[in-house]
C-alpha cells in the first residue's frame, strides 16, 4: 500500500472510529477536551506508524489500545489515577486484580452508552447553538475545524475559537459526562435533536453562499440520527427525526439542475427520488407512530414529508390531509413558520386566495420580518391570482432578504417572469 493510500485509509478509519474514541476516553477522563487529545494522540501514533508497519487488521481496535494507554498514562501524570481507582472500588465489588487493569476493562464498558453520553455532552444547553453544532461536528462527526469552517462559511479561527471556549465551558461548568434522567432527558433530548436537525437544515438549504445544498452536512446529521435512534430506540422523537430526514434527504439529486439551478419541490421529476431513503424514512416514520399514541413535532413533520413521498407525482398529493397535520403541529408547536407552511397547504387545497388571507395576517408579524420565505411565497400566491405587478415586488424583497447567491437569482428571476406578465 502506497503512502497516499495508507493516508486516505487513516483518513477514513478516523471519521469511523473517533466518536467512538473520544466517548469511551470521556467517560475515563471526564473532559472532552482531554479525550478528544488523547484520541488524537493515537491518530499521530497511526500517522507515525502505519506506513511502515502496514494498516492493522483491526484498525479501530489498534487505535482504541493506543488511546487506552495514552489514557492511563495521562491519568497518572496528572495524579487522577487514584481518584479513579476509588471511584472504581466504590461501584465494583472489591476485586483482587490490578487497579490499571480495573481502568482498562473501564474502557471496554458498552460503547454505546460512552457515545450517548458523549451527545448529550456536545449538545448541553449550558453551550450557544453555535457552539453546540461545531462541537458536535468535531467530535461525533469527525469534521476538521477546517470542514466545519467550510460548510458553514464562518472563518477558521471563528470554528476553532467556538470550539476551544466550549471544550472550556464544560470544564467550568462541571458538566457531567452522562446521560441525564427523568424530565432532564425530556429537556435536552430536545437539545440533541435541534441540533442535528440544525445541521441537516444547514445542508439542505444552504442559508448563506454560492451553493443551494452542502450534502455533506445532510449525510453527518443524518449519520447522527441513526446512531441516536440505535442508543435510545423507545423515544418516538428520534425516530420522527430520522424519518423526516431520510424522507427530505431522498429527493437530493432532484432539488438541482443542471446549472446548480435550484428546482423547487413541485416542480421535481420524481424518478430521480431516492426511493431507499424513502422507504427507510418511512418505516421510521411508522416507528416513531407505533411509540406513542400522540405525534411530536417531528413525527409530525414527518408525516407531511411522507404525504409528499407516497404522491407519484405533485397532483397526486393530498393536500386536505396536508392541512389537518398542519393543524396539528400549530396546536403542538404554534410559530409564524408553522402558520406560513400551513398557509401554503391551504392555497394548494383550497385556493390562492384562502392561503393568502392567512399570509396577509402573517405580514404584520414580528419574527417574519426578515424571513424571505414570506414575501416568496406572498408573490408566488399573488402570481396564481394574476397580480403580477404585487407578486414581482414581493419576489424582489424575498431576493433583498436571502443571503444564498442561488436562492437570490431564483426570486430575481420569478420577479421577472411576472414583470413580463404584468407588461402583456
Amino acid at each position: 500500500m502506497t503512502t497516499t493510500e495508507t493516508q486516505r485509509t487513516i483518513d477514513a478509519v478516523w471519521r469511523i472510529e473517533s466518536a467512538r474514541l473520544i466517548a469511551g476516553l470521556a467517560r475515563i477522563v471526564r473532559d472532552v477536551g482531554l479525550a478528544e487529545e488523547l484520541a488524537q494522540d493515537a491518530l499521530v501514533a497511526a500517522l507515525e506508524q502505519w506506513p511502515e508497519s502496514g494498516v492493522p487488521q483491526n484498525p479501530g481496535a489498534w487505535l482504541m489500545a493506543t488511546a487506552k494507554h495514552r489514557a492511563i498514562d495521562a491519568l497518572r501524570r496528572n495524579k487522577r489515577i487514584e481518584r479513579k481507582h476509588d471511584e472504581l472500588r466504590r461501584t465494583r465489588e472489591a476485586s483482587q486484580e490490578d487497579p490499571t487493569d480495573d481502568l482498562d476493562a473501564a474502557l471496554d464498558d458498552d460503547v454505546g452508552d460512552d457515545l450517548l453520553r458523549l451527545i448529550f455532552t456536545t449538545c448541553h444547553p449550558v453551550l450557544s447553538t453555535e457552539a453546540r453544532i461545531a462541537l458536535t461536528l468535531r467530535l461525533l462527526g469527525g469534521l476538521t475545524t477546517e470542514e466545519i469552517a467550510r460548510a458553514f462559511l464562518l472563518s477558521e479561527a471563528t470554528v476553532a475559537q467556538r470550539i476551544v471556549r466550549a471544550k472550556r465551558t464544560l470544564v467550568e461548568k462541571q458538566v457531567p459526562f452522562e446521560v441525564p434522567r427523568g424530565p432532564d432527558l425530556v429537556e435536552r433530548l430536545s437539545s440533541v435533536l435541534g441540533v442535528i436537525y440544525l445541521i441537516f437544515n444547514e445542508g439542505y438549504t444552504a442559508t448563506a453562499g454560492d451553493d443551494w445544498m452542502r450534502p455533506e452536512l445532510c449525510a453527518d446529521a443524518l449519520r447522527l440520527g441513526r446512531i441516536l435512534a440505535g442508543l435510545v430506540p423507545s423515544e418516538p422523537e428520534v425516530h420522527g427525526l430520522v424519518a423526516l430526514m431520510e424522507i427530505q434527504a431522498s429527493r437530493a439529486r432532484a432539488r438541482v439542475g443542471p446549472s446548480g439551478e435550484p428546482i423547487l419541490l413541485l416542480d421535481q421529476n420524481r424518478a430521480l427520488w431516492d426511493h431507499l431513503l424513502i422507504h427507510r424514512g418511512l418505516a421510521a416514520l411508522a416507528r416513531a407512530e407505533a411509540l406513542s399514541r400522540s405525534r411530536g413535532a417531528y413525527t409530525l413533520q414527518a408525516a407531511l414529508a411522507a404525504c409528499h413521498a407516497r404522491a407519484r407525482t405533485a397532483e397526486e398529493t393530498d393536500w386536505n390531509r396536508m392541512v389537518q397535520l398542519y393543524d396539528e403541529l400549530a396546536q403542538l408547536s404554534p410559530s409564524p413558520i408553522v402558520e406560513l407552511n400551513r398557509a401554503v397547504a391551504i392555497a394548494m387545497a383550497s385556493g390562492p386566495q384562502a392561503g393568502l388571507d392567512i399570509i396577509e395576517r402573517l405580514t404584520s408579524e414580528p419574527a417574519l420580518q426578515g424571513y424571505h420565505l414570506l414575501p416568496s411565497v406572498r408573490g408566488n400566491l399573488l402570481s396564481k391570482l394574476g397580480r403580477y405587478r404585487e407578486a414581482c415586488s414581493e419576489y424582489k424583497r424575498a431576493a433583498a432578504l436571502t443571503q444564498n447567491a442561488i436562492e437570490h437569482k431564483l426570486m430575481l428571476d420569478r420577479a421577472l417572469e411576472c414583470e413580463a406578465k404584468a407588461d402583456r
